[in-house]
């Protein structure tokens, strides 16, 4: 071979010199033209143009795959919530109620007499009345501070010498005579509103019904002693009360649910406080693809703890100060000032504790799949929040561990005065919180491991693969050329052009 006839080298590992400068011709086979003709060009299809077929296959899988697996998680968590409040109307016997007779007489008789008995007579519907003593609380006020303590839910007190002040207020023509005043019963409607919407109809039909026998037998029998008495007579005419209603109740809303905007933070408002600390966490990965990658695994761990412990501090104070021009009650227990700062703090807590577990689900389900994990966190954390437990099977115990129910627990003592379950509420956030900030460092150090090795495979080819890019850049250098030759026929053609120009052959 002449040196006119052999090609120029030039080196052509990064394949991106034109060819036509190489002064050489590529070979093009029919399949690689069939490829470039075939291969979809953006912006220029139909949904259903046939050169798009594979495509619109793999868009199909993908989205029944994802519809198969929304339902699978629909079906699998959204009949927690259900179960949580179907067995209700059933379970009412497990809410403790107290009633107590301080008057010993006809009255306290009838009326302690009828409660009691619904809890043996088999009616399906009604609460654990328990029956105590007068002497285990020597005042109204040691009554409704059990109540407001959580002992039991509602208490009814028949007054002492109720009886006796009917028969007086009889005799005597008392005109300033109030029937309301021998019976109390104390509930609290903050401790939970559901809740006393099912136990307070049932005490209070129970009561009316109970007042409503005892009242038409005692009149009956009042006016059947009395008749022919004129003077007995006269004195009713000014006390017409102890005849048409003799005894009735009284209710004692001891923690009233006053501010109904309060069911924005007891409840729902938790909803929004995990769709901001899972905003927070989807927005984070998304900046840190630019990153991420160039930094080593200490300090990603660094950013993706410190970050949104950073940014959930400001994002709690605008959403706690959202309650401010509403009017909520920050003052019921602490000064105004105080219960907005405390509420401020457990809602600061409260995103630490889930937004952190969502940064753990994001790390092990990636971004692909960590949306499905959102509903049946939702669920879980709501299921145990809309009823006391006592309504609910003893599966959702559970509740007293999870962030949502210590959130709305402590939030009633802050705005409603309720009892004080703050030491506790705060323990299981701060657990959560803490638990993250073990368990994301670890799936953070196992997942970047395995990109790592990933990442060394790609740059660390096996010889095939070698074989395959020296083959590659030997086709792209020129067909038909030296180029194609492997090393020792290379050297074998050298030598023979050497001879043809009478140089001296190269010494092995």
């Amino acid at each position: 071979m002449s040196d006119s006839e052999a090609p120029t080298r030039i080196p052509s590992i990064d394949g991106k010199q034109d060819k036509a400068e190489r002064g050489v011709t590529t070979k093009v086979t029919p399949n690689m033209d069939n490829a470039q003709r075939q291969r979809p060009k953006q912006f220029s299809h139909s949904f259903w143009d046939p050169k798009i077929a594979h495509l619109r296959a793999l868009y199909f899988k993908i989205t029944a795959m994802s519809i198969v697996l929304l339902i699978i998680v629909v079906w699998a968590c959204l009949p927690v919530y259900w179960g949580s409040l179907w067995k209700a109307p059933v379970l009412t016997r497990n809410l403790r109620a107290w009633v107590i007779d301080r008057d010993g007489q006809a009255l306290g008789n009838a009326v302690a007499g009828a409660i009691m008995n619904t809890t043996t007579s088999g009616i399906k519907q009604t609460l654990g009345w328990q029956k105590l003593d007068a002497s285990m609380f020597p005042t109204n006020d040691d009554v409704a501070l059990g109540v407001v303590d959580e002992r039991a839910w509602v208490a009814v007190v028949i007054a002492e010498g109720a009886t006796a002040k009917l028969a007086a207020a009889r005799a005597n023509g008392d005109a300033t005579y109030d029937p309301t005043s021998l019976i109390s019963v104390y509930y609290s409607q903050a401790r939970n509103e559901v809740a006393s919407g099912i136990y307070l109809p049932l005490t209070q039909t129970l009561l009316i019904k109970t007042l409503f026998q005892f009242n038409a037998q005692s009149t009956a029998q009042y006016l059947a002693g009395i008749a022919g008495n004129q003077t007995a007579i006269q004195l009713l005419a000014r006390a017409p009360q102890t005849i048409s209603t003799p005894a009735y109740f009284t209710l004692f809303n001891l923690r009233p649910y006053t501010a109904q905007v309060a069911t924005a933070v007891t409840l729902v408002g938790f909803i929004y406080v995990i769709i901001l600390s899972f905003f927070v966490t989807m927005s984070g990965a998304g900046a840190r693809e630019v990153i991420a990658p160039y930094l080593t695994t200490a300090s990603l761990i660094k950013l993706r703890l410190i970050m949104p412990i950073i940014l959930y501090f400001p994002l709690s104070l605008i959403y706690s100060m959202i309650s401010l021009p509403f009017k909520l009650p920050f003052g019921a227990k602490y000064t105004y000032a105080g219960g907005f700062f405390l509420f401020w703090v457990l809602n600061y807590v409260g995103m630490l504790s889930l937004g952190l577990a969502t940064e753990f689900a994001l790390t092990l389900l990636t971004q692909r799949f960590v949306a499905f994990f959102l509903i049946p966190f939702i669920v879980i954390n709501v299921s145990v929040s809309v009823l006391p437990h006592e309504l609910q099977p003893w599966f959702y115990k559970y509740g007293y561990g999870f962030p949502v129910f210590n959130l709305g627990q402590a939030v009633r003592t802050i705005i409603f005065n309720t009892k004080n379950h703050l030491g506790r509420n705060f323990g299981v956030l701060i657990a959560w919180a803490v638990l993250s900030l073990i368990t994301v460092p670890i799936i953070i150090y196992v997942t970047r491991q395995r990109e790592i090795r990933e990442e060394q495979a790609k740059t660390l080819p096996d010889e095939r693969e070698e074989e395959i890019r020296e083959e590659q850049r030997r086709i792209d250098f020129g067909a038909g050329t030296t180029a194609q030759l492997s090393p020792s026929e290379e050297r074998r053609v050298e030598e023979a052009e050497r001879q043809d120009r009478g140089e001296k052959p190269l010494v092995a």
